[in-house]
């Protein structure tokens, strides 16, 4: 029995990008103003990437390391921040907020 992972046959290969590398270019590609906020790693969870538009909208996935994530951001043309230093944009809590009162979170 295998406890940890899964091994890949020899000569398979890998995909480009994985689903959450996707869906993270997706929502950039997708909406306007998009900002980059990479979130450090903690006691229970990885590095990641939150991205959040310029209405709040916001969506966040977890990342190979903080390198990859200020990477990804420059390589479609938006800024990165690290999220322990600058903290998170008021629209995202606005945009939040707005869910919540309209019923939608």
């Amino acid at each position: 029995m295998k406890w940890f992972g899964r091994r890949r046959k020899a000569g398979t290969m890998r995909r480009a990008e994985t689903p959450d590398q996707a869906h993270l270019k997706e929502f950039v590609q997708t909406r306007q103003g998009v900002e980059g906020f990479v979130e450090p790693r903690t006691a229970v969870t990885e590095y990641t990437l939150l991205l959040v538009a310029i209405d709040g909208e916001w969506t966040r996935r977890r990342v190979p390391s903080v390198q990859w994530a200020h990477n990804f951001a420059n390589k479609l043309g938006i800024p990165s921040y690290d999220a322990a230093v600058v903290g998170y944009p008021p629209r995202m809590r606005e945009y939040n907020a707005r869910m919540k009162k309209n019923g939608l979170a």
